[in-house]
Formats: structure tokens, C-alpha cells, sequence
């Protein structure tokens, strides 16, 4: 099945404003932990597709994707300083890429960790939002640091 590529980008962007407002992202989570896909666009050194974990910025839309292999996986919120501070920064040193908004069709925009937290911390410092981080002393502190770390 074919994608719109425009629309997979406007759902990626509606995820961005939409954590920024609620500061909450949401994946599926079950007893063995949280669902994983693969990608659709990535592959590693080896030609295998890259491990995703998706996430979503309102609850229906997980709740929507938990069916088939994720039958058995419920929504489960993540405070969005937590996302960025741990998942975002784990999953790119894991190798995993980021999925966001993902369908029922798992189709959604593939991002690497420390790319999606620099979009959503310009979308942070657009509305002029700042974050409870533990890790970092302020949002400037967080970009400036995941920017010397991609160079």
C-alpha cells in the first residue's frame, strides 16, 4: 500500500504541536513491553529494515493502531520531558528510529531520536514553552547539547 508522503509529513507536524500543547506522548505498551515495528523508508548496514518504536500524540490514535500483532498493547502515556530526555536519546543510541502518528496500516514519519527532539524543541521555543527537564538546565541547554552531539 502506497502512502501520501505529504500527509505521513502533516501528521508528523501535527504530532509535534500536539505534544508541545499537552506535553504528552503515547505508545502502546503491553506486558512484555512496548510495540516496535520496523521501517519502511530505513535500512541498516545489512539491508535489514531499522527497528522503530511508535508513538502517538493523542490516546485514540494508539488505541486505534492496538490490534493484529498489537492486540494485546494499550495506550500509555509518557510525560514529553521524559520522551525526550530517555527515549529519544536511548532509542538513537539503540539504533531504533522514532515513528510518529503512525496508522492502522503502520505507515507514519520516520524520524531518528535526536532529529525529532530538535522539531519539537523549536516548536517548544516558538510558543514559548519550557519544559521540567532533569537532565539538561533549560530547553537552550538541551538543543545546544543534542546539536554537538549530531555533528
Amino acid at each position: 500500500m502506497f502512502k501520501n508522503h505529504i500527509d505521513i509529513k502533516l501528521k508528523h507536524k501535527k504530532f509535534i504541536k500536539e505534544v508541545c500543547e499537552t506535553e504528552i506522548v503515547f505508545a502502546l505498551k503491553s506486558k512484555n513491553g512496548f510495540a516496535t515495528s520496523y521501517s519502511n523508508e530505513f535500512e541498516d548496514e545489512d539491508g535489514e529494515p531499522i527497528g522503530i518504536i511508535c508513538f502517538w500524540s493523542k490516546e485514540i490514535m494508539a488505541k486505534i493502531c492496538a490490534k493484529n500483532e498489537w492486540d494485546d498493547y494499550h495506550p500509555a502515556a509518557i510525560n514529553l520531558s521524559d520522551f525526550l530526555e530517555n527515549w529519544c536519546i536511548g532509542m538513537h543510541n539503540d539504533g531504533l528510529l522514532v515513528g510518529t502518528n503512525f496508522d492502522q496500516h503502520l505507515f507514519g514519519y520516520e524520524s531518528e531520536g535526536y532529529n525529532l527532539i530538535l522539531e519539537i524543541i523549536t516548536e517548544l521555543k516558538k510558543t514559548k514553552k519550557e519544559l521540567d527537564l532533569k537532565k539538561f538546565e533549560n530547553i537552550e541547554d538541551f538543543e545546544n547539547q543534542t546539536k554537538k552531539t549530531i555533528r
